[in-house]
This record gives structure tokens, C-alpha cells and sequence, in this order.
């Protein structure tokens, strides 16, 4: 059995070719939000760090990409990320549609402020 990745780039690295790029891009999206935070592997997926206690989460599924935890806020991007919402905290960016980064960004910046991170 291989070994658990101990690094995002591993992470991405073990996943299907088809996979890689959405993975990657939604990382850079992150970046470019928060380009100082610190990156782990936290319950077997990729994290990226608020204030080193929270963080955002992304993952490769079967079928979809999640990025965990997307609250649900009186924000009015909630509108648009409600046709991606699954389940109470998590979002999923189907592996068959692009994965739609510029969202991804601006939730990242809601949930940034929220922490008050990336300041």
C-alpha cells in the first residue's frame, strides 16, 4: 500500500492525470488569496491555512473535486455557490464541468475575512 502524502504537491501528484490540473488550479486559487499561508495535509486532504488553526480543505473524489468547509453566511455570494453546495459545510465542482476558479477565490476571500486572515 503507498504511502499517505505528507505534501499537497504529493497529494496532486498521486491523483489521475484528469484530476492534477483542477487540483492545482483550485490550490493557486487559494494562493492567490493567500499566498503566505501555510499548506498541510489535514484529514488525508489537502489544507491550506487560515491562522493555523482553521483552514480550507479541497479533495479529489471519484466524480468531483470538494472544497470543505464552506459555511453558510448572509453573504450574498451564497447565491452563487449554492448551486455547488453539498451537505451543510461542503461544496463539490463536478469532474466533467470546468471548475469555476474565480468563485473559488472570492469564497476564499469570505471565508479569509471571516478569520480574519490573509490581511
Amino acid at each position: 500500500m503507498p504511502a499517505a502524502p505528507t505534501t499537497i504537491d504529493e497529494y496532486i501528484a498521486a491523483c489521475p492525470e484528469a484530476v492534477r490540473s483542477a487540483l492545482a488550479g483550485i490550490r493557486d486559487a487559494v494562493r492567490r488569496v493567500l499566498p503566505d499561508a501555510e499548506e498541510r495535509i489535514r484529514y488525508g486532504m489537502p489544507a491550506i491555512m487560515f491562522d493555523g488553526r482553521n483552514a480550507i480543505h479541497f479533495a479529489a473524489w471519484k466524480k468531483h473535486i470538494g472544497l470543505y468547509p464552506i459555511y453558510r453566511s448572509d453573504d450574498p455570494i451564497q447565491a452563487e455557490i449554492e448551486p455547488y453546495r453539498d451537505g451543510k459545510d461542503g461544496v463539490k465542482f463536478r469532474l466533467d464541468r470546468p471548475v469555476p476558479y474565480d468563485l473559488v477565490e472570492r469564497v476564499v476571500r469570505m471565508l479569509a475575512a471571516h478569520h480574519g486572515a490573509g490581511r
